[in-house]
């Protein structure tokens, strides 16, 4: 078993398979062989080869052909999203929004385009220069879109990349890329199945330049200390724990209700999860009762159900460390207002539980959770107490903080130290494509997206001209 998943060795030539399986039935969908250190070789000159073409087209014609990819994706949106819940349980309807967002991308190309453009001034000229192959590591909760945001601007940059999803969606994985591989030249984009012995494969190879992965911190900090042993570069978007401030003029129905929506949405399974809220004490017991009411309308079940809001973690090693910290909350004191009742038997189902009172000795309180719990506690409701309990935490990923007063909210969110901020809003709602999305302290080395963001895909190169 590797992150929950199950490994098979073929008896007959030692191929390692992975048993994809369903986490909401426990039934097997596939056996998906493994790439092998020999084949990773293959793929790894392919890619060197075509990246000296790829190289040689322009920005524009670079991403004139990305598009068309894209719209060829969207032939097999409704096969992606089948596939998206029958391998980690999302709901239909957030599989059918990853998709959406994934494949719309017409302003984040304009964008990633004026990004590619070379300056100029009065003697010299700065232009983009690929690094060459680039390893995609993409994770398991969004397995459509995260491949899309590191691999789109590697590509675009000119360099040539080897995605290798989550061993949890292999099948995700393999049919997103071999739909963008039919629009693109040959070697140009090419997939590795396995799990973490062959990313560390790609990591360690002398062949691959650059790095990107969106994961854990653990693996990131794997991923940073072997590529460092040959100078590589890297972009890790890793773990969060995102605090949410509550002060007692905020809006607490809209306030609850982002609480609950960003706490369970992806059955909390998202680096960005809403995963500690800090409520003023004036307001507390009444945001404690909009909370458990909104929690109490989400249905737990299987994903492809329409009518599901939270569907099964992803897998049963998932769910048993969801119990282990919510137990150890409650023995340590915190209160369960609400837990939901009508839960599926099968699979790796956890059902939606709202705790108060969650302090500092529970490991609820700093270990990210990814589950669907809503996590709250009371406090003083003074700015200062407000930033030292959103700072509290190894993690800067996201943060949200609520209230009526704007020159209030603007000092709060200029002290915490996170990559986002959300005023009134989750911090992902209506950011502009032009924003880059940054990880501080554990949660992130590099960063991606956004006219910043891609930048991180190419290198600098200053040509001089003679007076």
């Amino acid at each position: 078993m590797v992150q929950g998943v199950q490994i098979e060795v073929n008896d007959d030539d030692g191929v390692q398979y992975l048993i994809n399986t369903n986490p909401a039935t426990d039934q097997i969908i596939s056996k998906v062989a493994c790439t092998t250190l020999d084949e990773l070789e293959t793929k790894i000159v392919t890619s060197k080869a075509a990246q000296q073409k790829w190289r040689l087209k322009s920005p524009e014609e670079r991403v004139a052909v990305l598009q068309e990819a894209l719209r060829e994706v969207a032939t097999v949106q409704d096969q992606l999203v089948t596939l998206m819940v029958q391998e980690m349980g999302k709901p239909i309807g957030e599989a059918e929004e990853e998709l959406e967002f994934a494949i719309n991308k017409d302003e984040y190309f304009q964008v990633l385009l004026e990004s590619l453009q070379p300056q100029q001034y009065e003697n010299s000229t700065v232009v983009r220069h690929p690094y060459g192959v680039v390893a995609v590591m993409s994770p398991w909760n969004f397995p459509v879109d995260e491949i899309l945001l590191l691999a789109l601007p590697s590509l675009a940059s000119g360099n040539t990349v080897i995605v290798k999803p989550s061993e949890v969606v292999p099948e995700t994985g393999a049919l997103l890329v071999k739909t963008l591989q039919s629009k693109l030249p040959h070697g140009v984009l090419q997939l590795a199945q396995g799990a973490g012995d062959v990313g560390a494969a790609l990591v360690q190879h002398p062949g691959v330049s650059l790095v990107a992965m969106t994961g854990s911190t653990a693996t990131g900090k794997k991923i940073l200390q072997s590529a460092s042993t040959q100078l590589k570069r890297v972009i890790l978007e890793m773990g969060g724990k995102d605090p949410m401030i509550v002060l007692e003029d905020a809006d607490l129905e809209s306030a609850a209700k982002d609480a609950v929506a960003y706490s369970l949405c992806n059955s909390g399974q998202v680096c960005c999860s809403i995963e500690r809220i800090y409520v003023a004490n004036s307001v507390y017991e009444q945001f404690q009762q909009l909370c458990a009411k909104e929690a109490a309308s989400y249905k737990v079940g299987d994903g492809m159900d329409p009518s599901t809001n939270v569907g099964p973690l992803v897998s049963k090693l998932q769910q048993e460390q969801v119990q282990t910290q919510v137990q150890d909350a409650l023995e340590k004191g915190a209160k369960k207002l609400y837990q939901s009742e009508a839960v599926p038997t099968t699979g790796s189902f956890y059902p939606v539980t709202v705790l108060s009172d969650v302090q500092s000795e529970m490991k609820l309180f700093s270990a990210e959770t990814f589950g669907p719990v809503v996590a709250m506690t009371s406090f003083d409701g003074t700015e200062e107490q407000a930033v030292i309990l959103a700072n509290q935490t190894e993690y800067g990923l996201g943060s949200c903080v609520y209230t009526q007063d704007m020159a209030k909210a603007q000092r709060i969110a200029a002290m915490i130290d996170a990559g986002q901020v959300g005023i009134n809003c989750y911090p992902l709602e209506g950011m502009d494509v032009q924003c880059p999305w940054v990880g501080h302290k554990q949660s992130g080395y590099g960063f991606h997206s956004g006219y910043a963001g891609f930048l991180q895909f190419s290198i600098p190169k200053t040509i001089v001209h003679k007076k």
